[in-house]
């Protein structure tokens, strides 16, 4: 199983290609040069017949009638050059020929005649014998036939075609082996991957992929699924502490509505006391609903679910509307509320209904906080960052080690123990900051008093740099 798995991986099948593609190369490359050389050694031969003819038709009809005769008379058992002697009727006079060649015309021009058996060969040898001829008239009014054997070109292809072997087995077979070891190694890796992914699937979150220094594809293929898996953890911790947190905060005014109906129920009470009663219970029971629906629009916002709704939204109106729906219950905490504005404010694209909800959380969040007298601002600007929104009041602050805390589900901090609330506020506007790829940072507004009071700076895109949605052709 093993060996069947050694050869199905992709790194053995990519060595297979490699190889594939090496063959290829090597028979075009032999191909490719075999193809050439013949037609160097075609044009070779040409220009050599060409000049012995211009040379033996100088000579006088003896002394070229004597010099065929030597050449005929040379004891090489393979013949490698050809020169005839014929008449014009093509009969034999001299030379190693003693046929005239069928197909050849006394044209001057090379041609390519196959000659059988070949001239003067071994009396065990009957293959066919390619010849280049030419054939010319001289002296005498005879005709001289010359011919150059493709012998060379055939010990070349043997050459080659042994060199292309000598050469590609070794070479494959060393591909094979390096493609067989790099396989055990992958899939000696894939099988350490596979059993720390059953012992995940088993439970053991804690559990990562084996992904070394992340020098190859696989590591940081392996780097990158521990980091999900890292991810994975802190939500599953989060979503646990999520649930507890919920029991915890359910329980509490669930806790109190049922003991409140069971002392109801067994005095007796009165109509306006038993109103009272229920009053209470319902009270109890909407702080319930209201930590479920904000839970509930929470995971809608970080879905990204309210992103339909977006549009071009002006942040003085609507701070604004802010102000003139807080500044009466300001006005009877003895509180002073305020808008400030910039020299220039620009617009940001996001969900305004959205946004009136942060602002209504961080004003009201702001209110609780700041004690009789005190002062909460809002303040709207643009510099060359974006455009700034900022909640700045004169309350008790939040620690530099609560800051990052503070935005978390259900966070409340000692200070704001005796102070109502669910700790979703700020949840639900870090969720609908994040939606709108905004910034949020939380400071102090003074370091030298008592009171350090708390800011709250959102800082959006500018809108030239916000693709909007039906707006990229203007």
């Amino acid at each position: 199983m093993f060996q069947n798995e050694l050869f199905r991986t992709a790194t053995f099948r990519l060595t297979l290609a490699v190889v594939a593609a090496m063959i290829g190369s090597a028979a075009f490359q032999f191909f490719l040069g075999y193809s050439q050389a013949t037609v160097f050694e075609a044009r070779r031969s040409d220009t050599l017949l060409y000049r012995e003819a211009a040379l033996l038709q100088t000579e006088s009809a003896e002394d070229l009638e004597r010099k065929v005769r030597d050449r005929a008379t040379d004891d090489l058992r393979v013949i490698m050059n050809v020169t005839t002697l014929f008449s014009q009727d093509h009969q034999y006079i001299v030379g190693d020929l003693h046929n005239w060649p069928a197909g050849l015309v006394a044209d001057g021009h090379v041609h390519e005649i196959n000659i059988k058996p070949p001239v003067r060969a071994t009396p065990t040898d009957h293959s066919p014998g390619v010849l280049r001829m030419l054939a010319v008239g001289v002296r005498g009014g005879r005709v001289l036939v010359l011919g150059r054997s493709w012998h060379m070109r055939s010990e070349l292809r043997l050459m080659m075609r042994h060199s292309l072997l000598v050469s590609i087995v070794p070479t494959v077979l060393f591909a094979l082996m390096t493609g067989i070891v790099l396989s055990h190694r992958a899939l000696a890796r894939v099988k350490d991957m596979h059993e720390a992914i059953d012992r995940i699937m088993e439970g053991d979150l804690h559990e990562r992929l084996p992904a070394g220094r992340q020098r190859d594809d696989l590591q940081r293929l392996a780097g990158s699924v521990n980091r999900m898996l890292d991810r994975l953890e802190r939500l599953m911790d989060e979503i646990r502490d999520v649930g507890n947190d919920i029991a915890h905060d359910l329980r509490t005014p669930l806790t109190r509505v049922r003991a409140r109906l069971d002392r109801a129920r067994a005095a007796g009470h009165s109509a306006e006391a038993l109103r009272n009663v229920i009053a209470r219970a319902i009270d109890d029971l909407d702080q319930s609903f209201a930590v479920i629906t904000a839970l509930l629009r929470i995971g809608e916002i970080e879905n990204g679910r309210r992103r339909v709704g977006f549009a071009r939204v002006d942040l003085d109106s609507l701070a604004d509307d802010i102000i003139d729906l807080y500044e009466p219950i300001a006005e009877s905490k003895g509180i002073t509320l305020a808008h400030v504005r910039g020299q220039r404010v620009g617009e940001v694209f996001g969900d305004r209904d959205l946004l009136i909800e942060v602002l209504a959380n961080l004003v009201d969040n702001a209110m609780k906080f700041t004690p009789e007298g005190g002062h909460v601002t809002i303040r709207t600007s643009e510099d060359a960052q974006g455009v700034v929104l900022q909640v700045e009041d004169t309350g008790i602050g939040i620690p530099p080690e609560e800051r990052r805390a503070v935005t978390g589900r259900f966070y409340r901090s000692d200070k704001s123990r005796h102070v109502p609330g669910s700790g979703l506020g700020l949840s639900l506007v870090w969720a609908i900051v994040q939606l709108h790829n905004a910034s949020l940072r939380i400071g102090a507004a003074r370091c030298d008093t008592a009171l350090p009071g708390a800011v709250f700076t959102i800082c959006f895109a500018p809108l030239s740099h916000t693709l909007i949605p039906g707006e990229e052709a203007a």
